[in-house]
């Protein structure tokens, strides 16, 4: 008998009860452990908060220390095109180029292992509260930006220690205050996004700082 490669659907939910995360990213990894598997399954297998889920554990691998040289520019773009499309008010979608994306053989269970204590910290975490910054259309078009900017910083490969890492926890903290309906994790991404600003500036001020001082020494 001929069978679809297609994944099988999602199996249905009992209304009113949602998923905790560690719950459906669990679900990837026991389904995509080992396989090579394209960005496109993910969405299908996900469904319903699929897009915001696929933001969520692209962002995983950099709030740890995952070896995954050379995805932060991919995993960036895509990032930043979801995110740039809700900021726009559009639905989220991602061109079938993308969606044939195929993301490493076992990239979920090394993903999954490593950043186990991250999700299990966001889960004792996470509850519904401050329901004012995640309902509003206009904060989550504002929210869409932020998660845009910390993407772009994602995509530059610059050779800076923990250079992914602030971004990269910037846009774990919102997206997974909006998928827990949770304003005060949001507001933690946005923190996290000013501290990561101030380091930025005060180590871009520190270097210019050593540079005038080099240049006058050589220049006597």
């Amino acid at each position: 008998m001929e069978t679809s490669g297609a994944p099988e659907p999602a199996p249905r939910r009992a209304l009113g009860r949602q998923p905790r995360l560690s719950d459906e990213l669990a679900g990837l990894q026991e389904r995509f452990s080992e396989k090579a598997v394209t960005l496109g399954e993910v969405v299908e297998v996900l469904r319903g908060r699929a897009y915001l889920l696929l933001v969520f554990l692209l962002a995983l691998p950099f709030c740890v220390p995952i070896p995954v040289p050379g995805l932060s520019t991919p995993f960036g773009l895509v990032i930043a095109l979801i995110a740039l499309r809700q900021a726009l008010g559009l639905r989220p979608w991602l061109p079938e180029w993308m969606l044939r994306k195929r993301l490493p053989p076992g990239f979920f269970r090394r993903v999954l292992v490593v950043a186990a204590r991250v999700i299990r910290f966001l889960e004792t975490f996470l509850r519904p509260r401050a329901r004012g910054l995640v309902d509003a259309p206009v904060l989550r078009n504002l929210h869409a930006v932020m998660i845009l900017l910390a993407a772009g910083v994602l995509t530059l490969p610059l050779p800076i220690p923990f250079s992914n890492t602030v971004p990269a926890w910037v846009i774990l903290l919102i997206t997974a205050g909006l998928l827990e309906k949770d304003g005060v994790a949001i507001a933690a991404g946005y923190a996290a996004a000013a501290a990561g600003m101030a380091v930025a500036v005060m180590l871009g001020g520190a270097a210019h700082h050593l540079l005038d001082m080099a240049s006058g020494w050589f220049g006597r």
